[in-house]
């Protein structure tokens, strides 16, 4: 293997990608259970008993006895339910991901200013070093000189 190939790989921003992916598919598998076999069926329930999964429009007019039959039958649908099911779940992950998000920033510590290096000149608003005691610009004597 070579030299560089192995440097690349040993990387900790590849490694650190690799676990994220990992993690990620992870959750989405997660989050997409919770969605179809927890949220869905409540908000089906109280709508009415209505699975969404199961909500679809045949365009061809025939009428199958559910969504898996109109599929494995290979007819043109519109399969709107599966559709909910996916924006839903799209939103619960990025709130989740928001709340991360906003989280990790309130306890990241904020970067350090650095030391201001120069001061601006009273009268012609110009940067100086802050230990002038005479603008270079303007060439007037600084008050504290």
């Amino acid at each position: 293997m070579d030299k560089g190939f192995r440097e690349f790989i040993a990387k900790g921003n590849l490694l650190q990608l690799a676990v994220a992916f990992v993690i990620g598919v992870a959750f989405a598998g997660m989050v997409g259970s919770f969605v179809n076999d927890l949220i869905m069926p409540i908000i089906g329930k109280l709508i009415g008993n209505v699975d969404f999964s199961n909500l679809y429009v045949v365009l061809s007019g025939e009428t199958y006895q559910s969504a898996a039959a109109a599929r494995e039958a290979g007819a043109a649908a519109i399969y709107y339910g599966t559709f909910v099911n996916t924006v839903i779940t799209f939103l619960i992950v990025a709130l989740v991901m928001y709340g991360i998000v906003r989280a990790f920033a309130r306890v990241q510590k904020p970067a350090e200013a650095a030391p201001a290096t120069t001061k601006e000149c009273p009268f012609c608003r110009t940067a100086i070093p802050i230990d002038a005691r005479r603008c270079p610009n303007c060439k007037s004597t600084l008050e504290g000189a």
